[in-house]
């Protein structure tokens, strides 16, 4: 089991008062206090406590998997603790028991009355955010507000007496989702998305008293990246009910809910109808491609002029893609590769651009590193960005001679790295799985400045993957579909009556490209050849349907269902054989070209037969695809669905206001 981390305050605001009585009759106390906002093991809390709070012998705290509120009390020879549901709060000497209501602990004072630490601290709560149903706002001459739970209880309303409601509901937003409700505008409700990567793996997965199917919506990302393996072990025993340990719910209600916890991400959900039918043409045989040696040094050098640019870019590009790159050329060929050098630039010109980019790189480094203590206490985001970077630095590819050991110069690289990117797009920040991406750069660049600037250029392109809202990731598992049911109908049809037509358990494979599928060096090779953009793009996307055609026929045979699929899928990392791969990779896309009677919503999804402007300027390669140096890699989305009649589906995808759609 993981380690406790320490617990991390986000938000902390003194001068906060609980009313004693909630009339104004003039023997009620001002109980002051502060609030604040812990993050602890990934879990967001919601604390009030007040300031003469000595003798915590009285908390109340909502419990994230309860259905009452708990009682906090401490433990002493007078008053032994009771075994029941026993665990450590993050004020260590405080010990959590059950109780079956909000209710006060009984005085214990002689005559019934008690000492006045203890008429204070009665007051004191905690509470899980993911338990929170609504709060109610209001003012009068100051603002106060009412947490309600969902299991219905009512907390003393928090009266803002000093100010400080704003930014408390501000800072709140970070975790959980605030709307206004449509009966009364002082009621806000309170719903959890997902906070992309927003706590580690092992606590997620290690936590077996709380139900998979919450975790997956509470945060998706960490689940799919803490391993199928773990997860599907105990999938099913997730929906059982607690008194039918012995009862499973059917895959298909599995599979339904699981499609629901992911906002933006359902698949087979219902569309508005219309759509232009198009009959699944014939794709004829998959010709064999041949793979070729990685480029050489010398191989490199004859594409550069006497000054330094790079001549017949599509051929240097076409031998990359053909055999990848030889070490000794990574170092320079991926900073052309990934945009960070121009092809056409000279040797003085790229001399001039990274001394640039050198000044630029510490400024934005300057910017944190010169922040104080002080300061950082008061920028819970600063704060978060730091912690999350710390636990993922500390975890990624220690196995890498590159990053093992204590005090790694390679962690520290890993770590400066990150905490900059989040001064150069703050809105981002750092999200988990980021370390993944920017790790084999690192790795080859032995350089901070020019690892920043690949990475930087990388996350341009998987900028989309990382984003709240996930459209990046709909989007590819959508147009994986796509390309699916048009080279295998028997599959896909298989794998939607086994209720996995999510295609989640590619989910991990397409958000940080392979990485952890992949031995380290076989990572690099195919990282290289996808930054060739050939030969078309979203090359990706047939990468995957290469690994599933390889994997279909033990699926199908062995009757894989719903919780199996996931099972092999993951324990599929690590096994992969790269070049086999690309070569089918390659070997499909060639198929699909060859195809006469394409349906145009592949042919977007590839880039198949694009038109450009005659202005623009452009690329030709072997492939016959043309390629702009000047694209955006954040290119336009394209919005695909699913339809269903009621009796069978069909494949939707809407592009520049056309709608095709396969039959089944």
């Amino acid at each position: 089991m993981a380690a406790t981390t320490p617990p991390k305050v986000v938000f902390e605001h003194e001068g906060v008062f609980i009313h004693s009585s909630p009339d104004e009759s003039e023997d009620q106390d001002l109980i002051s206090g502060f609030l604040r906002i812990v993050d602890k093991d990934g879990e967001t809390l919601v604390e009030y406590k007040p300031l003469e709070d000595a003798d915590p012998s009285n908390i109340l705290c909502a419990c994230k998997d309860s259905s009452s509120v708990v009682e906090w009390t401490q433990s002493s020879e007078d008053n032994p603790r009771r075994p029941v549901d026993h665990q450590l709060s993050y004020e260590t000497e405080w010990d959590m028991i059950n109780a079956v209501s909000f209710r006060r602990k009984a005085h214990t004072h002689g005559d019934g009355g008690s000492n006045h630490a203890n008429d204070r601290n009665k007051w004191a709560f905690s509470f899980n955010v993911c338990d929170l149903r609504s709060i109610t706002v209001k003012c009068e001459g100051w603002s106060y507000i009412i947490f309600r739970l969902k299991d219905g209880t009512a907390l003393p309303a928090i009266h803002f007496h000093q100010g400080g409601s704003t930014a408390f509901l501000d800072s709140l937003r970070k975790s959980v989702q605030i709307n206004e409700s449509p009966d009364d505008e002082s009621i806000l409700i309170v719903s959890t998305y997902s906070k992309a990567f927003s706590q580690s793996f092992e606590n997620l997965l290690d936590d077996t008293n709380y139900g998979f199917v919450q975790k997956f919506k509470k945060d998706p990302y960490t689940t799919t990246l803490g391993g199928f393996s773990k997860v599907t072990n105990y999938l099913f025993d997730a929906f059982r009910a607690p008194e039918l340990e012995c009862q499973q719910r059917p895959a298909e209600e599995v599979a339904d809910l699981l499609g629901e916890l992911i906002p933006g991400l359902e698949i087979n959900q219902q569309e508005e109808p219309g759509f232009e039918v198009i009959t699944r043409p014939d794709l004829g045989p998959r010709p064999e491609v041949q793979r070729k040696g990685p480029v050489t040094m010398e191989e490199w050098e004859k594409y550069q002029d006497s000054e330094g640019r790079m001549t017949n870019v599509p051929h240097i590009k076409d031998a990359i893609f053909k055999g990848g790159l030889c070490y000794a050329v990574r170092k320079e060929a991926w900073k052309f590769l990934l945009g960070y050098f121009p092809w056409n630039s000279t040797h003085e010109e790229r001399k001039l651009l990274q001394k640039s980019k050198t000044d630029e790189y510490f400024r934005m480094k300057l910017q944190w590193k010169s922040v104080s203590e002080e300061q950082e206490r008061r920028n819970s985001r600063l704060r978060d960005y730091r912690s999350l970077i710390e636990k993922d630095v500390n975890r990624t590819d220690r196995n890498n001679k590159f990053y093992e050991g204590l005090d790694n110069p390679g962690l520290i690289l890993l770590h400066d790295i990150l905490m900059t990117y989040c001064m150069y797009d703050f809105d981002l920040g750092y999200v988990q799985g980021m370390s993944d991406l920017l790790s084999p750069i690192l790795f080859v660049m032995e350089n901070e400045v020019d690892a920043f600037w690949c990475f930087v250029s990388f996350m341009d392109e998987m900028h989309e993957n990382f984003e709240e809202q996930m459209q990046g990731m709909k989007t590819q598992l959508i147009q994986l579909s796509t390309l699916l049911r048009l080279l295998d109908l028997a599959f896909w049809n298989y794998l939607e009556a086994q209720d996995s037509g999510y295609l989640y358990f590619c989910f991990r494979w397409l958000l940080i490209r392979f990485k952890r599928e992949l031995h380290f060096q076989d990572v690099l090779r195919l990282w290289e050849v996808m930054w060739t953009r050939l030969p078309c793009q979203n090359f990706h996307l047939l990468v995957c349907c290469a690994i599933l055609d390889s994997e279909k026929q033990k699926i199908m045979d062995r009757k894989y269902g719903f919780n199996e699929i996931l099972k092999h899928i993951n324990e599929l990392s690590m096994k992969l054989d790269i070049e086999e791969i690309l070569s089918k990779s390659e070997s499909i896309c060639m198929q699909i070209k060859n195809c006469k009677d394409l349906p145009h919503s592949v042919s977007e999804i590839l880039g198949l037969n694009t038109v450009t402007e005659p202005s623009a300027a452009l690329e030709t390669s072997e492939y016959g695809i043309l390629e702009s140096p000047q694209t955006s890699p954040r290119s336009s989305h394209r919005q695909d669905h699913v339809v269903s009649n009621g009796h069978s589906h069909l494949k939707e995808a809407t592009h520049n206001g056309c709608k095709v759609a396969f039959i089944s």
